[in-house]
C-alpha cells in the first residue's frame, strides 16, 4: 500500500469514528426547522440514522489535513460554510434556495473578510450526523450551524471552536392547556411522554435531569425535530425538550391557533454555547474566522454600524477603532494575510453583532437584554479581546 493510499484510509478511519459518536445536542439536531415532517410521524425511532459514507477526494484530503486551509479558500475564491439550512431565525433556506438567519449571516461576515465580498459563500445544508464528517472531508470549511462545544468534539472528533456567538440551554415545552406554565420544574413532568431527538446528548440530559428530581417519565425519540414537533402537534408528546432558542423558534412558527406553549424552566438544565466550528490546526483559517466574529463584537461596543462604518473610519473614535478599520499603520488584517479594510467590510456589508442579532433573533421573541447574550458592559458573555 502507498504511502497516499495509506493517508486516504487512516482518514476515512477517522470519519467514520467521527459519524458515530456526532450525535448532539437537540439544537444540534435542527431542533429549531420548520421544514415539514416526513409523511411517518408517529413511529418512534431509538437510534439516530449514520448518513452514507463515501471516499473523500484525496486532492480535498491534502487540502485540509495538510495543506493551509487558509490558502486553499483564499485561492478558490469563495468559502463553503456549512449550515443547518432548517433552524428558525439561525438558518433557513428559502424557497429560492438563498440562505437567511444569524448563522447564515456569520457565513456572510466571514467571506467579506476573506474576499471583500459578503456573497462569494457557497451554503451546503447538512444534518446532524453529516456535518463533522462535512469539516473532516473538505466538503466545508467552516460549520456556522448551531453546534454546541464540548470537550469531547474538542478532542476526540477533531474539532476546534471559534468564539461562542450565542449562549444557549436546553429546556422543555409543554401545552398550558396541560397545566404547564413558564414557572414549572422538571419535576413536574413526572409521567409524562417526553420527546426529542434520539441519539443526542439532549436526549441524555433530560435522562438525567429526571433522575436527578426522582421522576419517571415516558421518554420518546424521533430521528429530527421536525418528527418530535408534530408528534407534539398531534398529541403524542405531551413534552418536548431541545435547546431554548429553538424551543421559541418552534413556538413563533408553529404554535396552533388556541393553545399557548409555555417554554420551562427558567433556568437551563444544560449549557450550550453556539459558534463557529471548523477542523483542528488550521490557525491561519482560525484566526481571520475568531476575528471576523470579533470584529462584529467590538464593533458594536463602539457603536460602530453598517450605516455609519464609512464615517467611523473616516474619523475613527479611538485607535482600536482605526486599526480595526483598517485606517491605522498599526491595522494587524495585512498581518492575517488579509486586505486592510477587511472588517470595514464585513460591517458595512453585514452589520456589527448587535445588527445580526437584532435581525433574525428579535423578530421570533429572541432578545439579547438580560441575557447570557448581551454585551459584557451589560452583564451579558459577549466579549472580544482588543484589537491592537
Amino acid at each position: 500500500m502507498t504511502l497516499k493510499k495509506a493517508l486516504v484510509w487512516r482518514v476515512l478511519a477517522v470519519v467514520f469514528a467521527v459519524t458515530l459518536i456526532a450525535a448532539s445536542c437537540g439544537d444540534d439536531e435542527d431542533g429549531t426547522g420548520t421544514t415539514a415532517a416526513p409523511e411517518d410521524t408517529t413511529a418512534p425511532e431509538t437510534t439516530a440514522a449514520a448518513p452514507e459514507e463515501t471516499a473523500p477526494p484525496e486532492d480535498t484530503i491534502a487540502d485540509t489535513q495538510d495543506g493551509d486551509l487558509l490558502d486553499t479558500v483564499l485561492a478558490r475564491g469563495e468559502l463553503n460554510c456549512g449550515v443547518s439550512g432548517s433552524a428558525v431565525a439561525f438558518s433557513e433556506t428559502q424557497p429560492d434556495g438563498s440562505q437567511t438567519g444569524f448563522d447564515a449571516d456569520y457565513c456572510r461576515a466571514v467571506a467579506a473578510a476573506l474576499f471583500g465580498d459578503a456573497g462569494a459563500v457557497v451554503f451546503t445544508p447538512l444534518t446532524a450526523a453529516e456535518r463533522f464528517t462535512a469539516v473532516q472531508t473538505g466538503e466545508v470549511d467552516v460549520l456556522m450551524r448551531n453546534t454546541t462545544w464540548t470537550q469531547s468534539r474538542d478532542t476526540e472528533v477533531g474539532m476546534d471552536f471559534g468564539p461562542t456567538t450565542y449562549y444557549d440551554g436546553q429546556q422543555l415545552m409543554a401545552r398550558e392547556g396541560d397545566g404547564f406554565s413558564g414557572a414549572s420544574q422538571v419535576v413536574d413532568i413526572a409521567g409524562a411522554v417526553v420527546c426529542t431527538n434520539a441519539g443526542t446528548t439532549t436526549e441524555q440530559n433530560i435522562a438525567d435531569a429526571a433522575d436527578a428530581a426522582g421522576i419517571d417519565i415516558d421518554l420518546t425519540t424521533f430521528e429530527d425535530f421536525d418528527q418530535v414537533t408534530e408528534n407534539f402537534i398531534n398529541g403524542a408528546c405531551d413534552v418536548i425538550t431541545t435547546d431554548g432558542s429553538a424551543l421559541v423558534g418552534r413556538k413563533a412558527n408553529q404554535q396552533p391557533a388556541g393553545e399557548n406553549w409555555v417554554i420551562f424552566p427558567a433556568t437551563p438544565i444544560s449549557k450550550e454555547p453556539l459558534g463557529p466550528t471548523y477542523g483542528q490546526n488550521q490557525s491561519r483559517f482560525a484566526d481571520v474566522v475568531n476575528w471576523t466574529v470579533y470584529a462584529t463584537v467590538i464593533a458594536d461596543e463602539k457603536g460602530i454600524t453598517s450605516a455609519n462604518v464609512a464615517d467611523m473610519a473616516a474619523n475613527p473614535p479611538d485607535a482600536e477603532a482605526a486599526r480595526l478599520l483598517g485606517a491605522a499603520d498599526d491595522e494587524q488584517q495585512s498581518n492575517m494575510g488579509l486586505q486592510p479594510d477587511a472588517f470595514y467590510q464585513v460591517i458595512a456589508q453585514v452589520g456589527n453583532y448587535d445588527e445580526i442579532y437584532a435581525r433574525h433573533l428579535n423578530p421570533v421573541g429572541l432578545t439579547r437584554e438580560g441575557s447570557a447574550n448581551a454585551g459584557w458592559l451589560d452583564g451579558g458573555l459577549i466579549y472580544a479581546p482588543p484589537a491592537r
